[in-house]
């Protein structure tokens, strides 16, 4: 075994890497560039070595840098996470030259893996399904939209070096093609250096379901079952299960035999994913194969009970799988949430800035529940625009699926992020849709489902009932507060029993309170206009973050912000403004003017922070609605931002290579 290690990477990846390796006690040396010098991952660390500048191509992307690093500190090992090098079979030659070892598969399977084109002609030789496409390369737009109406569309372009949703584009016409040919081009070149594309048939409704293989260097060989990651946006995973809940036996069991076949075929050595597409009859087609860990990884932990960082550093280190296939059992149920620093009501844009406030729910194991967060950042850590907006990511573990859906929406209520946006909103709200409780899912569930983007969850009566019950809680315990503080012997002299009037965004409800109990509990009887009461319960104190209580006998967290003349209450994806009132104040309020919003119809505005890559206009001419105006990169994904509306270009305010803020002017319209 080895006594040290280094871990060539940043963020949650490398502080999960990090955890493992103390329990094994194995020192680690963290690298870290100049954006990451006060980061968690360098804390944790035995040691900690800079290796450059904040963009990733001048430091996590430099293999000299790493190398030097391992050497400096006697490191005898490096693992490399995912992303960055962790799939670069030339990092790997160049740790072997050097006598060090790549806690990963050789490099003959990383190469034959890491390009889409050689991996598909592998996999069909192994007996792999595949589907249908272009495995050549292509060399302009109008050969991609050649090749793509050949195929039939719809179509999937990508790019042969590709990972993480970058460099993928779906054309579902000629014009789609050419576009998404140079955009997938120019983000490939950006991402991975390595600009190659093909492009393949797009299955319509399908399903992304990978299965995690394990391999050692003494021919054992097996799969650990499969995940479901068909919940994404712009092909990046946003929430992932296992096991699936499409799969039956008997496809699970193919699938798990072509992943290995796959892997054998390569001579694969360590931990590796063989991702597929599937469709609706549970035909399965061979995507690609990821060697390395991946980022869903957890859920495959969770229900296996095997740590896949220990396995893969144990493979590396020389042992044999001390387990066979037959020895491998799926134990209940997974889901992971990956918490993103971005905004989903503004398209999902990314989001940097500072976490003044950072408390994800406490970790626990127990016979029924565990609850685990991945993560890389802490309150004060800034979020920086160099690099994945990834915050953390959120796993629970139930007997069942539905228990650990039901678990997943109470621990992304109690998750208190503040400081930047970010999207729990979003992810709470998806684990109450119908459609995904019921299993019923494809890759275009959020396309199809949140066609105009996300906005908050419209409650309905039963839930208005309990954002309502909250707000007006408290409203009392501030109000009793205030009076045991004036000295008051009587706190409110029985007015916390008069009716009440809350708003909840632009909605008024008449309540009355009965029977209001302050101390350590506070405890009430609240009727909501003509329904029926329902008692509340909560020990919420003022300046709490969460609220905790029951509302008509039901368990409820809720996240509790201030806000003028009121409080701003985050639940189940709800987010509401709630002002509680009396109702003759109700009465004037309705009276009051509305503030006028300010006019950006002839103005381009940034919609996130990131680097204009180019303008594709000049101060004169003529666009039409739908024309691309610039290409703005954050957070390594590039953003074509479109014309809305006919006009003519009158000021240009940015430049190629300038860095925007959010809703900085870029040019305006006549």
């Amino acid at each position: 075994m080895f006594d040290k290690i280094l871990i060539a990477n940043r963020g949650e990846i490398a502080c999960r890497i990090i955890k493992t390796a103390k329990r094994l006690g194995i020192a680690t040396v963290a690298v870290h560039s100049d954006a990451d010098v006060d980061a968690l991952h360098v804390e944790m660390a035995d040691e900690a070595v800079r290796i450059g500048p904040p963009a990733a191509s001048e430091s996590y992307l430099v293999i000299d840098a790493i190398i030097e690093a391992a050497r400096q500190t006697g490191a005898q090992a490096v693992h490399p996470g995912y992303g960055f090098l962790s799939e670069r079979a030339a990092f790997c030659q160049a740790l072997e030259a050097e006598g060090i070892v790549f806690i990963g598969p050789k490099p003959r399977a990383i190469e034959a893996m890491g390009d889409k084109i050689t991996s598909k002609k592998i996999a069909a030789e192994a007996g792999v399904s595949t589907v249908p496409g272009h495995m050549g390369l292509i060399a302009d737009a109008d050969e991609a939209a050649t090749i793509a109406g050949q195929i039939g569309f719809p179509v999937m372009i990508k790019a042969s070096a590709g990972g993480g949703g970058k460099g993928m584009r779906i054309a579902w016409n000629e014009a789609e093609a050419r576009d998404g040919f140079e955009r997938s081009k120019s983000e490939a070149a950006s991402s991975f250096g390595d600009d190659r594309i093909f492009i393949e048939k797009f299955v319509e409704q399908p399903r992304h379901i990978e299965i995690q293989v394990l391999a050692d260097a003494h021919g054992n060989c097996i799969h650990l079952g499969e995940r479901e990651c068909s919940i994404q946006r712009r092909n990046q995973k946003v929430i992932e299960e296992a096991p699936s809940p499409f799969l039956d036996e008997e496809t699970r069991a193919a699938m798990g035999e072509q992943a290995v076949a796959l892997a054998r075929a390569v001579d694969y050595q360590s931990a590796g994913t063989v991702e597929f597409i599937v469709d609706k009859d549970r035909n399965f087609y061979f995507l690609e194969m990821n060697t390395r860990l991946q980022v869903e990884h957890p859920v495959t932990e969770l229900v296996t009970g095997l740590d896949l960082v220990e396995q893969m550093i144990r493979v590396a280190a020389g042992e044999k799988l001390a387990f066979r296939q037959e020895d491998i059992e799926l134990d209940g149920w997974a889901i992971e949430s990956r918490v993103y620093a971005e905004d989903p009501v503004r398209g999902f844009l990314p989001s940097i800035g500072r976490l003044t406030r950072y408390r994800p729910p406490a970790e626990l194991r127990k016979d029924d529940l565990a609850v685990r967060n991945d993560t890389g950042v802490f309150a004060g850590a800034e979020i920086s625009m160099f690099y994945d907006p990834m915050i953390a990511k959120l796993c629970i573990w139930a007997p069942t699926r539905a228990a650990a859906i039901d678990a997943m929406g109470d621990a992304l209520d109690a998750f208190v992020i503040d400081g930047i946006a970010h999207n729990i909103p979003f992810l709470s709200s998806l684990m109450a849709h119908p459609r995904w409780r019921d299993g019923r899912l494809t890759t275009n569930f959020i396309a199809e489902e949140y066609p105009d983007g996300f906005a908050s969850a419209e409650p309905n009566e039963e839930a208005r009932q309990t954002l309502a019950a909250i707000a007006l809680s408290v409203e009392l315990i501030r109000k009793d507060r205030l009076d045991r503080h004036a000295g008051r012997i009587a706190p409110h002299s029985g007015r916390l029993g008069e009716d009440w009037v809350v708003k909840l965004g632009g909605d008024y409800f008449d309540m009355r309170v009965a029977e209001p109990r302050p101390g350590e509990r506070w405890s009430m009887s609240v009727t909501l206009e003509e329904g029926q009461p329902v008692f509340v319960e909560t020990g919420f104190r003022l300046g709490d973050v969460l609220w905790t209580g029951t509302v008509d006998g039901q368990a409820v967290v809720a996240q509790i912000r201030p806000e003028t003349n009121g409080v701003r209450i985050d639940w189940r994806g709800h987010q509401v403004i709630a002002h509680v009132m009396q109702p003759h104040v109700a009465r004037l309020e309705g009276l009051m003017p509305e503030k006028a919003v300010a006019d950006t119809s002839r103005q381009l505005l940034c919609p996130m922070p990131g680097l204009v890559v180019s303008l594709a206009v000049e101060v004169g001419q003529t666009v039409q609605a739908g024309q691309t105006l610039a290409v703005i990169e954050a957070m390594k994904m590039e953003n074509v931002l479109r014309a809305e509306r006919d006009g003519t270009i009158s000021v240009i305010h940015a430049e190629v290579g300038d860095s925007l803020a959010v809703d900085a002017v870029i040019l305006e319209f006549e």
